[in-house]
């Protein structure tokens, strides 16, 4: 359902495209659909000279639980060759040209983590969490998150999260230098639309360079994504993913 991904130009921030996971029923797991309607977002954005920042949030409470395991269960069994829509998301998020950033209240698992590891700034609400439990579910780690957050917070943190599955805190994950600041629930919202709106005000060409200088070459990273989707694909199909995620869905 398209409307499980708000699109909205919020008229108090001029130049801001807001792109909210709606599905709180849910814990804003993604499906395919909603991963496409994203997609296709950050291509009109790209376009859309009026566009000058980006903002993703979640609900309150929780920015997104993941993947969902039912959708992706279903593609696992279908056989499909075709790769999932999130390596398309994931393509278009780390291709996209205009600055990013995200706003944290709550929960944060698996995608609802590395996603941010390609925004610009992000703010996270005291009460966030961050977890990847891919091994967990016999997968892999994905989002390049196997090349950002080593190359971001080190080997032993970047083990922590992406292997053990271990959950970070916000202020966990801001001293890994994963998320830039932490407020209180009530103010997410507010301070990252304020946020994205000073970064829209600033001149547009300047900033362009000035980020793609920070961001330096997406070729790897776009080279890591379809690497870690190689080992993804093959554990989505495995009898040991379908296992966990049949455990998964029982609970």
């Amino acid at each position: 359902m398209t409307d499980h991904i708000l699109i909205e130009r919020p008229e108090a921030h001029p130049g801001v495209l807001l792109i909210r996971l709606n599905r709180p029923e849910k814990k804003n797991a993604i499906t395919a659909d909603m991963y496409r309607r994203m997609t296709a977002a950050l291509e009109d954005a790209e376009n859309d000279d009026a566009v000058r920042a980006i903002v993703f949030l979640g609900s309150d409470g929780c920015f997104s639980a993941g993947n969902d395991m039912a959708d992706f269960l279903a593609y696992a069994m279908s056989g499909s060759s075709e790769p999932p829509a999130a390596v398309e998301f994931l393509k278009a998020l780390t291709t996209c040209g205009k600055p990013l950033v995200s706003g944290v209240d709550g929960l944060a698992i698996g995608i609802g983590t590395t996603l941010h590891l390609h925004c610009d700034l992000t703010i996270a609400s005291d009460r966030s969490l961050f977890k990847t439990p891919f091994v967990d579910l016999a997968l892999v780690p994905e989002a390049a998150s196997s090349l950002l957050v080593p190359r971001i917070a080190g080997h032993q943190r970047a083990f922590a999260l992406l292997a053990a599955g271990e959950g970070f805190s916000a202020d966990e994950a801001r001293g890994a230098g994963l998320i830039w600041k932490v407020v209180t629930p009530a103010e997410v919202e507010a301070e990252t639309l304020a946020l994205a709106a000073r970064l829209a005000a600033k001149p547009a060409g300047a900033m362009k360079i000035a980020r793609n200088l920070v961001r330096g070459d997406t070729g790897e990273v776009l080279s890591r994504i379809d690497a870690e989707m190689v080992h993804f694909s093959a554990q989505l199909k495995s009898a040991e993913a379908r296992a966990a995620f049949e455990a998964f869905l029982k609970r």
